[in-house]
C-alpha cells in the first residue's frame, strides 16, 4: 500500500499542475498558525545559513586576535562544517522517532550557546570548540526545521510555496553573512559576529516554544534507531567533509585528505551493506531509489557546490583583479541577494505551473548558461556590472533550482519519513557547499595568473550544471508528455 502510494504522488510531481479556479480561495494562503511556524522556522534556518559565511571576511582579523597560524585558522569554518554536516541523516532520523519539536529546540539552546562561547573565547581551542557545537546545533536544527515545514504544509502549492520562503532565506542568509560580517568586523570587531548569533537565538527559542507543535513516527510500530547505521554514515560523511574541507588549504595530494577520503568511502560502503541486511534501517535504500529522491538530490547536489564555487572565484576576481575593497564586494552579493529573494517569490508559480523537476531542469539551464556568460569578463571597470548581472541572474536560476528540487525529493513521502528524506535533502545542501570549492576552486589559485584560473573555473563550473541538467532531465523523463508518465505510474502501482 504504501508503494502505491508514493508512486501515485511521484506521479503527481512529474507533470504540471491544472490551473486553478479563479473563483476560489488562493491555495497558497496560509493559516495564522501556519505562517507563525513559518517564520519561527525560517529565521532559524536563516541564522545558520548567515553562520556559514559571517566569518569568512574576519578570518585574518581571527587569525590575529587570537594567534592562530594560517594552517589551523582554516579550522574556524571546518569546525563549524564537519558536524553540521556529519550528522544531518542521524539527527534528522532522531528527530522522527523521539520528537523534531524537542529536537529543534534543543539544537537552538545549543546553537546559541555555543555562538556565546565562541564570543567570548580567549583562546583558539575554546573558540574551535564553540563552532563545533554550533555545528553540532545547526545539525540539529535544519533537517527538523524542514521536516516540521512539510509536515506543517501539506504537499501541494502551499508547501511550494513554503519551501519557496525557506530557500529565499536560506540563499539571504547566506549572501547576507558575507556583507554583515565585513560591515560587523570593521565597526565592532569579529566576536560581534557570533555575538549576533547568541542574541537571534535569545529571540527565536522562546518563540519556537510557543508556537511549534510536536511532530514525531507514533503507532506501535515506530522503528528503533539503526545504531550501525548511524556509525558507519556519520562516520562516512565526516571523513569525507573533513578530506574535502582539507583538500582546500592543502591540495588532494595531502595524506590527511587521502585517509580521510579512503576511510569515508570505506564507511560509506559498509553505510550501505548494513542497510541493505537490517530489518529497521537509518535510510530505506527502496526510498533512495526513488526517482524523485535520487535525481532530486543529484540536482541539488550539483546547484549548490557549483554556485558556492562561483562566489567563492568571483570573490577573488573583485578584489584581486579588479581591486574593489571588501565592502564594495560584499554590494556585488548584496545585488544577487535581492534578486534571489524576487526569485523566491516566483520560483513556486513556476513550480505549480509546470511541475518541480521541470523547473529543477530549467532552473539547472539557466544557472548554467548565465554562469558561462561569466567567462566574458576582463579587466576593465565595466566588468563590474557584468560580474553584477551574471552572478544576480545565475544566483536567481540558482534558487530556483534549490526551491524545485526541494519539492521534487520530498513529494510523496508520508510524514513518518518526512525527517528522513529531509535529512537527506539537507546533507545534501552542506555536502554541495562544502565540495565545490576544493573540488573546483583550488583552480583559480594554482593556475598560472589569477584571471586565467577564474575563467577556467567558469567554464568547468557551467559545463558541469549543463550536463547535469540534461541528466536530472532523463532522470526525471521531464520531456515526456504528462499522458506517459501517468500510465507508466498507473502500471506500476497495478
Amino acid at each position: 500500500m504504501a508503494t502505491e502510494t508514493l508512486t501515485t504522488d511521484e506521479a503527481r510531481t512529474a507533470g504540471p499542475s491544472p490551473r486553478p479556479d479563479p473563483t476560489r480561495p488562493d491555495p497558497t494562503r496560509f493559516a495564522r498558525r501556519e505562517l507563525l511556524v513559518l517564520v519561527v522556522l525560517c529565521a532559524a534556518q536563516f541564522m545558520v545559513a548567515l553562520d556559514f559565511s559571517i566569518l569568512n571576511v574576519a578570518l585574518p582579523t581571527i587569525g590575529t586576535d587570537l594567534a592562530m597560524s594560517p594552517s589551523t585558522l582554516q579550522w574556524a569554518i571546518t569546525a563549524f562544517a564537519l558536524p553540521s554536516g556529519g550528522f544531518l541523516l542521524l539527527l534528522g532520523r532522531t528527530g522522527d522517532l523521539f520528537g523534531r519539536r524537542r529536537l529543534f529546540l534543543g539544537g537552538l539552546a545549543l546553537f546559541g550557546a555555543a555562538s556565546l562561547v565562541a564570543t567570548l573565547a580567549p583562546t583558539p581551542t575554546v573558540f574551535l570548540v564553540g563552532r563545533a557545537l554550533q555545528g553540532v546545533g545547526a545539525a540539529a536544527i535544519v533537517p527538523t526545521a524542514m521536516a516540521l515545514l512539510t509536515t506543517t504544509f501539506e504537499e501541494g502549492p502551499r508547501r511550494a510555496r513554503a519551501l519557496g520562503v525557506a530557500g529565499t532565506l536560506l540563499s539571504l542568509g547566506f549572501t547576507v553573512g558575507m556583507v554583515l560580517g565585513g560591515v560587523l568586523t570593521d565597526t565592532l570587531g569579529w566576536r560581534s559576529t557570533m555575538a549576533i548569533l547568541a542574541v537571534a537565538t535569545v529571540v527565536v527559542l522562546p518563540l519556537a516554544r510557543l508556537f511549534l507543535h510536536e511532530s514525531r513516527h507514533e503507532g506501535p510500530n515506530r522503528p528503533r534507531l539503526d545504531v550501525p547505521g548511524a556509525v558507519t554514515v556519520t562516520g562516512g560523511l565526516l571523513a569525507v567533509i573533513y578530506a574535502l574541507s582539507t583538500a582546500a588549504a592543502h591540495g588532494f595530494g595531502h595524506p590527511d585528505v587521502l585517509v580521510a577520503l579512503g576511510v569515508g568511502a570505506a564507511l560509506l560502503v559498509a553505510f550501505v551493506v548494513v542497510e541493505s541486511r537490517t530489518r529497521q534501517p537509518l535510510v530505506s535504500l527502496p526510498l533512495l531509489r526513488r526517482r524523485t529522491v535520487a535525481w532530486g538530490n543529484l540536482g541539488g547536489l550539483v546547484t549548490f557546490s557549483m554556485m558556492s564555487t562561483v562566489v567563492f572565484v568571483l570573490t577573488l576576481y573583485l578584489q584581486d583583479v579588479l581591486g574593489l575593497d571588501a565592502f564594495r564586494t560584499g554590494l556585488v552579493f548584496g545585488v544577487q541577494g535581492v534578486l534571489s529573494v524576487a526569485a523566491g517569490v516566483v520560483a513556486p508559480r513556476f513550480v505549480g505551473r509546470f511541475g518541480a523537476p521541470r523547473t529543477l531542469v530549467g532552473a539547472l539551464v539557466g544557472q548554467g548558461l548565465f554562469v558561462a556568460g561569466l567567462l566574458t569578463l576582463g579587466t576593465g571597470s565595466g566588468s563590474v556590472w557584468l560580474a553584477v548581472a551574471g552572478v544576480s541572474v545565475a544566483s536567481a536560476c540558482h534558487l530556483g533550482a534549490i526551491i524545485s528540487y526541494g519539492v521534487t525529493a520530498t513529494s510523496g513521502v508520508a510524514d513518518h519519513q518526512q525527517g528522513l528524506v529531509t535529512g537527506l535533502v539537507t546533507t545534501t545542501q552542506q555536502v554541495g557547499i562544502t565540495v565545490g570549492i576544493p573540488l573546483l576552486g583550488v583552480l583559480a589559485t594554482t593556475a598560472p595568473s589569477l584571471e586565467r584560473g577564474v575563467h577556467l573555473v567558469l567554464a568547468l563550473d557551467a559545463a558541469i550544471v549543463l550536463v547535469a541538467a540534461v541528466v536530472v532531465g532523463l532522470g526525471l523523463r521531464v520531456w515526456q508528455p504528462a499522458g506517459v508518465r501517468g500510465a507508466e505510474a498507473a502500471a506500476a502501482t497495478a
